[in-house]
Order: structure tokens, then sequence, then C-alpha cells
């Protein structure tokens, strides 16, 4: 269960409400903040396990404020607001805010509030790991089949023996078929420049 809390928020008899109870139901708050511009900062100072992050900052609003630590310093985030407006909830959930709570906060939805935005972050991260893996596979893929078929042309093999060939290739060198494809895949460039 996550425990470090960092809080964001310019309004400080809400920041401060919001510590106490956080505290009492045994979390650790690790920073505080008033303004969205410190807030990324304030992440990367704090290392905390989730930020609650106010949306009407001074200098830069919540979700602004949240874009910037997702790209940068990515942590689950709930954003706490006011009221509810479907254009704010829409900017949240673009920004990768994992959870959203509208004030008066009440102490029993902190702590499943606080699980639910962990456990989202955590899928959404694994599933941006999933799709860059994807990404980096097909590309392998794309190398190893463009060298497949400058060896069959260049040397007159068929698909089989080009790949049995990029294969052995690998294994007496020890490195990897893509390795093995990006070299063939320059040496015909080289050789047709």
């Amino acid at each position: 269960m996550p425990s470090r809390v960092l809080l964001i928020d310019d309004h400080s008899p809400s920041r401060t409400l919001l510590a106490r109870v956080l505290n009492e139901e045994g979390f650790t708050i690790v920073g505080q903040g008033s303004s969205g511009e410190s807030s990324l900062s304030l992440v990367r100072r704090t290392k905390p396990d989730v930020v609650f992050l106010a949306v009407g900052l001074v200098e830069m609003d919540g979700i602004r404020a949240a874009r910037r630590i997702m790209d940068q310093s990515p942590v689950p985030i709930v954003l706490v607001t006011n009221d509810y407006e479907r254009e704010t909830v829409e900017r949240a959930i673009a920004a990768g805010i994992a959870a959203y709570l509208i004030k008066p906060l009440r102490r029993e939805e902190l702590r499943p509030c606080i699980e639910l935005a962990v456990s989202r972050h955590g899928e959404i991260r694994a599933l941006k790991r999933q799709n860059e893996d994807l990404k980096h596979a097909m590309e392998v893929r794309k190398d190893i089949e463009r060298a497949k078929g400058i060896l069959m042309k260049s040397r007159g093999l068929s698909e089989a023996d080009a790949f049995a060939l990029l294969q052995k290739r690998s294994m007496n060198t020890r490195k990897s078929m893509a390795e093995i494809a990006r070299a063939v895949i320059l040496t015909e460039d080289l050789g047709n420049a």
C-alpha cells in the first residue's frame, strides 16, 4: 500500500485539513506545495507514491501541472476540485490523471481513491511498456525481413536459407539477430551509396 503522499493545493486550509486526515489514516506527507509551477520539482525531490493535486492552482492549473509531471516523472495523481465539469474530467483523463475527487473530501473515500489511483497508474505504465516492447519487436522483425530480402537477392537464397544464414551468423558472433540484420542492411546501403 502506498504511504508517501505529496499535496499540491493553493488553498491552505484545504491542504492542511487533507494533510491531517491523511496522517490520521497512516499516510506520510512527504511535501506540500501551492503552485503548479513548483509541482514538478516537488515530485522529483520528494519521490511520492501518490500526488494530490488541486485543479485551481496559481501560475499553472493542476491539469497542466499533472501533464508535465506525467511526461517527466510519472506518478499516480489524484485530482482534487470543487466541482464536476465534463471538460475538466476530459482534460484530466488526457493528462493521465488516475483518480478524481470532488470537495468536500470525505475520509472514507481517501484510501480507496489512493489505491485506485496507484493501481490504475500501474496498469497504464504496464500497457505503455507492452506497447513499447511490441513496437520494438515490430522494428526488429522489419529489419530481419529486409535483411532476408537482401540476402535472397544478393546470394540467390531461399527465404528459409536466408533466415538460417542470419541465425547462424547470430549464434557464431553472439550477437542478436537484430544486430546482424542491421549490419546486412548497412552493408547494402553503403554498397548502394
